[in-house]
Order: structure tokens, then sequence, then C-alpha cells
């Protein structure tokens, strides 16, 4: 698998989804985000025989809105949990490995939320989706150092960093714009790339690229040492992290990641990263464990959705880079679900122990087979639903991918109908497979 990606990495490909790329922030956000590979997907959309995205990856920087800021109950599960929705989920999931652990929360009346759960606190590494927290952590540092929004939207947009030796061992690949030859170009990222701020955050949240994860964090604590002096030099910037005790550095890390959360009055005992996404970034910073629960990681979600993620600019800004307009896969592959705008993390981490018989497979692990999904799903129509989704499982040996979307079709319908729903058992060998393509 390592030298497939490898190889497709030396193909440069022209920026259509045809090639399964990755894609998150609306497609006309490139005058306000500064992600110059936009351009090349808009191309594409107009092509007429080009590959089109479903009507919900469709939406514009202007339909995407937060829709708990006038939300004045209690924090979602300071609330009896819904008996109806209670009852559907847990029949729903009645028959699913015992790992499986949900939240559910019902916003669709912003004045009356509904929620559920089964197995809420139960506590596992989050993978990517704590990709999150460094996406979280980089905009407080960015609203302590510049409080007005619009400096702040200013240096995402203009102030570029290299990857340097933070990235190695990369197995995402990301678009790279060509200007003179207006197309995207994809590769993994090397130690000579350079991209803006907010480039960077588009590669960590919608391709997921671990080198991307572990400059957003690196260069957060950056904005958190220099302040409004920030941006610095490539290597004034090295010098900061080379001269500077491993123990401070670790605890800057971990102040940078912790602030906003408790700020936004999250549990930080049950939701961490605690480390960096790249073997030689945890070299340079060293870390701790990182874990996270479903109520957690909703009580992250429902926070954005009320701008209280540090702030209401910021929780509007983050949600667009969870905007998800790539191919969909895991929880949000479900086709009953293509019509909805969905706002997407996923994260998994699977290994594997020598066992007679068994052939280790990507995420199909027989040690830990960790998947992890956290999504908002809103429709556009009067009365479609808005609810929050997180998702966990550890299912030894199964890649749980097309579970995980069947999840997702019973839960909408289970919304719509306020009716239990049955999971679709049945499936092919390749509607498995497609689930858990993300490329």
């Amino acid at each position: 698998m390592r030298a497939f990606t490898a190889m497709k990495a030396l193909v440069p490909l022209f920026a259509g989804l045809a090639a399964g790329q990755v894609l998150a922030y609306p497609l006309d956000g490139e005058s306000e985000s500064g992600i110059r590979r936009l351009e090349g997907y808009q191309l594409v959309q107009q092509q007429p025989n080009g590959p089109k995205l479903s009507p919900g990856a469709l939406w514009g920087v202007e339909q995407i809105r937060l829709h708990l800021l006038d939300y004045n109950g209690p924090d979602f599960d300071q609330l009896e949990q819904d008996p109806q929705l209670q009852a559907a989920l847990s029949g729903m999931l009645a028959t699913r490995d015992p790992s499986y652990s949900m939240v559910l929360v019902d916003f669709t009346d912003a004045q009356n939320v509904r929620w559920a759960g089964l197995r809420p606190d139960v506590k596992q590494n989050p993978g990517s989706v704590g990709k999150l927290l460094c996406m979280a952590g980089l905009f407080n540092a960015l609203a302590e150092a510049f409080p007005d929004p619009a400096d702040r939207q200013r240096v995402l947009m203009t102030a570029v960093s290299r990857a340097g030796s933070w990235v190695n061992d990369e197995i995402h690949i990301v678009p790279k714009w060509d200007a003179a030859a207006r197309v995207n170009r994809f590769s993994v990222i090397n130690e000579n790339d350079e991209f803006r701020l907010s480039e960077w955050l588009d590669h960590a949240i919608s391709a997921s690229a671990n080198g991307a994860g572990a400059i957003i964090w690196r260069e957060a604590m950056l904005v958190k040492h220099f302040g409004s002096d920030y941006p610095q030099s490539f290597d004034v910037s090295e010098r900061f992290f080379n001269e500077t005790k491993k123990s401070e550095l670790s605890a800057l890390a971990r102040e940078v990641i912790t602030a906003p959360l408790v700020a936004a009055g999250i549990d930080i005992t049950n939701l961490q990263q605690g480390s960096f996404f790249t073997g030689n970034a945890k070299g340079k910073v060293p870390g701790g464990m990182s874990f996270a629960t479903p109520r957690e990681l909703a009580r992250l979600l429902f926070r954005i959705e009320q701008g209280k993620l540090v702030d209401e600019w910021s929780s509007l800004q983050m949600k667009k880079y969870m905007y998800m307009t790539k191919r969909r896969y895991r929880y949000v592959y479900a086709p009953e679900l293509s019509r909805s705008a969905v706002f997407f993390k996923s994260g998994s981490l699977y290994s594997c122990r020598p066992e007679e018989g068994f052939r280790c497979g990507k995420y199909m692990g027989n040690k830990q087979n960790l998947m992890n999904s956290v999504t908002i799903v809103e429709g556009n129509q009067p009365g479609d639903p808005r609810y929050i989704v997180t998702l966990m499982s550890d299912v030894k040996k199964v890649n749980s991918a097309w579970d995980h979307s069947r999840i997702a079709a019973a839960t909408d319908e289970m919304i719509r109908t306020r009716q239990p729903q049955k999971l679709q058992e049945e499936a092919s060998d390749k509607e498995m497979t497609e689930a858990g393509k993300s490329e």
C-alpha cells in the first residue's frame, strides 16, 4: 500500500474528483480563505462532462451558518435523554459489537434540543479526529495575538510557512495549485513544500495529512510565542524549537491545545490530543496520550454551533474547514445523505499482532482497530433535520466503514421520521470496499 501511494505521488493529476481527491472548504471560498486549489475544483464543476459533486457538497460560504447562537438552554447532556431517540438508538445498535459507542444531538429545533447516547463515555484514541483540536488551538492563539478577526483572516491568507523536517512518511496526497497551468497537481507533502496557513489547515482537515496536522500545531505554538510578531522566518522559528527546552515545548504544546477547550467548558479529562502526528514532530516536541469520548466530541461540535469554540468568527471558520465536498466515505458514504451538507472528520488507528491464519490488513487490525467519526448533518430546506453524531468503534479484523455508513442512513431516517430503524445487513463486496475509500 505504501509503495502504491508513493507511486501515485509522482503522477500530477488534474483537479478532478474522479481521482477521488480531497476537498473541504466551500468551492466559492478562495477570496475569503486564500486556499488556492479551490479554483481548480471550480473549473472541474464547470466542465460539461466532468465528475459532479452531490447537491449537499455544493453549498456556498454564505449558506454555512451556526445554528445555536441563540440557544439559551442547558448543555445538551444536562437534559434528560430523549426516550424516543434513546430507544431507537439502543434498538438500532443492539446486535452490533459492544465496542460501538455513540452520541446523537438533534438540534433541528434550536430551542428544543434532544439527545441520546449509547455508552457515551467510552474512551479511546480519536486518531485523526484530534486534528480538530489542533485547529481549535491555532484559532485560539490567533484570537489572542490578533483580536480583530480581519487581522486573523489576513494572517491565515498571507502567512506562508515551510514544512521542513516536521513531516515524514506521509501517505496522504494533497492538492498543490499550479497557477500557470491552472490545475491542481497531487503529491504527498515534502520538506520543501510551502503553503499559506489556511492551506495547511485545509490539508490537515480535508486531506487529513499527518504532516499538515503537525504543522498547524507547530504554527499555533509559534503564534502563541511570538504573538502579533507572527509570522517569523522559517530559520527564526526553527531556532525557537531548537533552543527551547523540550519540557517547555511540551508544556506550551499542551497549553495551546487545552486552553480553548477549557474556556469552552469541555472536559479535558475526556478529550485530549497528547502527541504530534508525525514521528519527526514527536521527536521535537514530546507528548502524551490522546483520548476522546463520544460525549465530549459531541460537546466540541455543539460549541462550534453555539459560536463558543474560541469565538463566533472562529467557530464559523472551523465549521467551513470541516465542510465536506470530497468523495464521501465511512460514516458519510451513505447515499441517503447526498442532499445534505456534512461537516465531517474521521480518524482511525489499527495495529496487529501475530495470529495463526490471520493476515493483517488496512483498518482490519486484530489488536486494535479504532474507527471514529464526528459529523454535523444538515439539510437546506425548511424542516430538514440538523443534528450531530459522534461514533466510535473497535471491531477487530473488520473494516467497519460500511457498517458506519448504514448507521448513518438509519440515523438520518430515524431523525426524519422519529421512528426506529433497522440497519441494512447485506452488502456487496464492492459496496463494502467503496465505503472505506477516502481517495
